[in-house]
């Protein structure tokens, strides 16, 4: 499991512990995010996902936003090394574009790279908020997202900015038709950072299934662990 921008590994431990009696569960800190605050791997989705590669066999990945890249990437470029693709609330181009109607506005991702220099932790605060708008209960998932995302320190700051980059030049939508294993899109219908129709396009551009949580917004482990487990659990194998 890899976590999206600015979090950690541990924001997605309550699935873990949702998949915990039929699986393995590998959570990943990317570089410059909680206990790989002071790695050396660039934050690039190649470089991170052989370092992932090196470290573990082969697996389900399951990328969460930001993540997803880097997931998409390893099943793109080491598809030996991935048994099935999990994308939730992930597309393989972030921003918006004239024939991607359904990214977000470039202008909201700058506007966070600006804010970044000036003043860290509130732009940090300001997009966890952001992540939490749509789901039942806002206000609780924010408090804690908040909690849970310096629970192993806080990112560096270098890396977030890189972060940002990536997720505005980022465009593997031409690549969907090469995935050769089994994939599944997973959405909150209420999710403000990622649309559904993103990634109920992508499912369809890479052969892949498409799932859609009702009641999720951008992080749907929080408060849908379980109904999240009950879709992995049968696609992943694991109940067998």
């Amino acid at each position: 499991m890899i976590h999206g921008w600015a979090m950690h590994g541990g924001i997605l431990h309550p699935l873990a512990d949702a998949l915990d009696a039929h699986c393995d569960v590998y959570l990943v800190d990317l570089p410059g995010h909680g206990h790989s605050r002071d790695s050396s791997i660039p934050l690039e989705p190649s470089a991170c996902a052989e370092a992932i590669i090196r470290e573990t066999p082969p697996a389900a990945w399951l990328g969460w936003s930001m993540g997803g890249l880097v997931a998409l990437t390893a099943a793109l470029e080491h598809p030996e090394a991935v048994k099935c693709l999990i994308p939730v609330s992930a597309t393989p181009k972030f921003v918006r574009a004239d024939d991607w109607p359904h990214g977000n506005d470039p202008a909201m991702v700058r506007k966070l790279a600006a804010d970044l220099e000036t003043d860290y932790k509130t732009t940090v605060d300001r997009f966890i908020a952001l992540e939490a708008m749509g789901s039942q209960d806002p206000r609780a998932e924010t408090r804690r997202l908040m909690a849970e995302a310096y629970e192993r320190g806080e990112p560096d700051p270098r890396v977030l900015l890189e972060g940002l980059a990536l997720l505005e030049r980022a465009d593997l939508r031409s690549r969907l038709h090469e995935l050769t294993m089994p994939s599944l899109w997973i959405a909150g219908r209420r999710d403000r950072i990622v649309h559904p129709e993103a990634m109920r396009w992508s499912a369809e551009a890479a052969g892949g299934r498409f799932v859609e949580l009702a009641h999720a917004g951008h992080a749907p482990f929080i408060g849908h662990a379980a109904e999240l487990a009950e879709v992995l659990i049968p696609f992943t194998g694991s109940d067998a």
